[in-house]
């Protein structure tokens, strides 16, 4: 089976780093697919584990990956309000019924894979930045990549090339929404960033990132260590700390995949799990949080399994949802009819017990 059959069949985001809660080696015993690997020690030396001393009672936050759709069809339909648009609505909703605040993390352009219609941001509307203005208190853009293929876009990307497809996004959001609705935060597509872009991303103002987690292996040219001929995205411009490492996930074909600079230890996972703390990696200026992490992924599960997962995680300190926009539509391979309905129902239950809605950025001290 191929990685888009896979999708479809098994409801993954593009993205796809939602973890069950367990994290690491399975059962303390090395994967198979890592056997006679070396295993290496953690890539971000003498971090320091932070807390932002302002963050009191139970918080949650909110994202949404893979997002350009929604906007190429605000700008061609050209409703009279930003939240006519039916991927907005129901967020909107949320916000005013629950206290949602989200941010929804952007491609630059629209993807060949679906077609030669190519939509980028340079073509979004401004017509719509007053509303943008008077939302940013609750909805927010941030960056992502360039569009959705190829798998681990910045897993040995450069300073420059982060820098200027973050310089070309930041940009036109600002042209279109105004200031203050560009996230701090930030999710890399696929997640892996190199040291070099962690550092540019740290340059142009981001200040807490996506990371994963779990214990390293080199990888030694065996590329059937990977699926989908991931291996081959390391060795393409292999930057030192390229490695791959094991992640329990409902999506068990990438339970081996690549990882980057942006990777914690176990150990700093369980020290900052549903917390408001956080690792800091001196070296880079950059924070780190697992953000994938206990609470549910929308994408992968439905309501059933959201409101049971939820349920487990409820009284924790600090819960992140998240979500990636392909589902909402038709015609897309995978698409959920309930995807609205996930949204409502995870707003809903984090207001019922007693949960406030804050940015991802809000956790940095």
């Amino acid at each position: 089976m191929n990685r888009r059959d896979f999708l479809k069949v098994s409801g993954i985001g593009a993205l796809a780093m939602a973890s069950s809660p367990s994290v690491g080696v399975a059962g303390g015993k090395v994967p198979e697919f890592a056997k006679n690997a070396e295993r290496l020690g953690p890539v971000i030396k003498n971090a320091v584990l932070k807390s932002n001393p302002e963050l009191s009672g139970k918080k949650a936050s909110f994202f949404i990956d893979d997002a350009i759709w929604f906007l190429r069809d605000l700008t061609r339909s050209r409703p009279k309000s930003l939240f006519d648009n039916p991927f907005l609505a129901p967020l909107k909703e949320c916000h005013d019924r629950y206290g949602l605040k989200l941010q929804i993390n952007l491609f630059y352009r629209t993807d060949f894979y679906y077609g030669m219609d190519e939509f980028t941001l340079k073509e979004v509307s401004g017509d719509y930045k007053s509303e943008w203005q008077a939302n940013r208190d609750w909805l927010r853009l941030g960056f992502h990549s360039l569009q959705e293929f190829p798998d681990y876009p910045w897993l040995n990307a450069s300073y420059a090339d982060v820098k200027k497809l973050f310089e070309m996004t930041y940009d036109e959001v600002l042209r279109f929404a105004g200031e203050g609705v560009f996230t701090d935060a930030l999710v890399p597509h696929w997640c892996p960033m190199s040291k070099d872009g962690c550092r540019a991303l740290k340059d142009k103002g981001i200040r807490i990132m996506e990371c994963s987690v779990g214990e390293r292996y080199r990888y030694d040219g065996d590329r059937g260590r990977l699926p989908y001929g991931h291996g081959m995205r390391i060795e393409q411009n292999r930057k030192p700390e390229s490695a791959f490492f094991f992640r329990d996930t409902r999506n068990a074909a990438i339970s081996a995949s690549a990882c980057g600079y942006n990777h914690i230890s176990p150990e700093h996972d369980r020290a900052t799990k549903n917390s408001f703390k956080y690792v800091y990696d001196p070296e880079t200026g950059m924070a780190f949080k697992h953000l994938f992490c206990d609470a549910p992924c929308l994408n992968l599960v439905n309501e059933k399994l959201l409101r049971e997962d939820t349920e487990k995680l409820l009284g924790r300190e600090y819960l992140v949802f998240s979500d990636h926009e392909q589902y909402f539509y038709r015609d897309y391979l995978a698409y959920q009819s309930d995807y609205a309905d996930k949204i409502r129902l995870m707003s809903k239950m984090m207001k019922e017990n007693g949960y406030d809605f804050i940015f991802i950025e809000d956790v940095v001290a």
